[in-house]
């Protein structure tokens, strides 16, 4: 089964566009766990498990597992994963871009010894950088494209005079990820939630491909809007949503404050779809 069939059957199976984004921050977990590193797969664990059958991802973040030195534990909450929620395809998010011999190795840190459905790359460093991923039957490759930061507009908004009609930087990883990059289906793209009409844009150019689309929730995306722009019966969407969910309540009933928080986001995505 490819990851783009695990996407779909998730969408189908929990009605779901919501991606559930595992960003583990010890200094705001609940009760005992507070401040306490050791205690990250416990509590992602618990979310995973008050979650599983809301979600049409879940998007563990690598960053904050390695800063408190808990790859083990990344590696233990992938296994709970494929244990206890198969049915829900897991995207390391980790954002890499290098070439050759190292983009091998990354790519076997993400498919190998964590065993991801699917990683987050960045495309600056070109086709070189993506291929190596592609190596990997069924596995998928979401391209930062129109990302949700301010900062994004420095590179992604920027013309490029080169080329014919002179897309914006965004627009052309959107039309190679559609295009000539996706020899074997297993690209998709990242548009941040913050800027619909380039959803809208990204999705004209790329009518087929995945869309992640962070910023819904604490970053102040708006759902509806995300959903109208991106969604199509060709072409999902996986919107995400962490601190949200992962936050929702600071004490001893945060699984099922994180839950509640899971279904509001869900239902509203949706209704939006019509």
């Amino acid at each position: 089964m490819t990851f783009i069939d695990m996407l779909r059957g998730a969408e189908a199976r929990n009605q779901s566009m919501l991606c559930v984004g595992l960003d583990p921050e010890p200094s705001r977990f609940p009760g005992a766990y507070q401040g306490d590193p050791r205690k990250i797969y416990d509590f992602c664990a618990a979310i995973v498990d008050a979650t599983a059958d809301l979600a049409i991802a879940f998007k563990p973040q690598i960053a904050y597992f390695a800063a408190h030195r808990a790859e083990d534990q990344l590696e233990k909450l992938m296994a709970h994963m494929r244990a206890n929620a198969p049915q829900v395809p897991v995207i390391l998010d980790a954002k890499r871009g290098d070439i050759g011999a190292t983009a091998e190795q990354y790519a076997r840190e993400a498919f190998e010894r964590y065993d991801a459905d699917a990683v987050t790359l960045s495309p600056f460093m070109g086709w070189d950088s993506v291929q190596p991923y592609l190596k990997y039957e069924g596995k998928g490759a979401f391209l930062l494209c129109r990302t949700s930061n301010p900062g994004g507009d420095d590179l992604q908004n920027q013309r490029l005079a080169d080329l014919p009609g002179q897309p914006r930087l965004y627009e052309h990883v959107a039309a190679l990820a559609q295009g000539p990059w996706n020899l074997n289906g297993q690209l998709g793209l990242v548009v941040g939630a913050t800027y619909p009409e380039e959803i809208a844009r990204v999705r004209a150019l790329a009518p087929t491909l995945p869309l992640l689309i962070p910023g819904v929730g604490a970053q102040g995306g708006d759902a509806v809007a995300t959903v109208k722009a991106g969604w199509t019966k060709d072409g999902l969407i996986a919107v995400n949503s962490s601190r949200a969910i992962l936050y929702a309540s600071s004490g001893a009933d945060y699984a099922q404050a994180a839950r509640r928080e899971a279904i509001k986001t869900r239902d509203l995505l949706q209704a939006a779809r019509g």
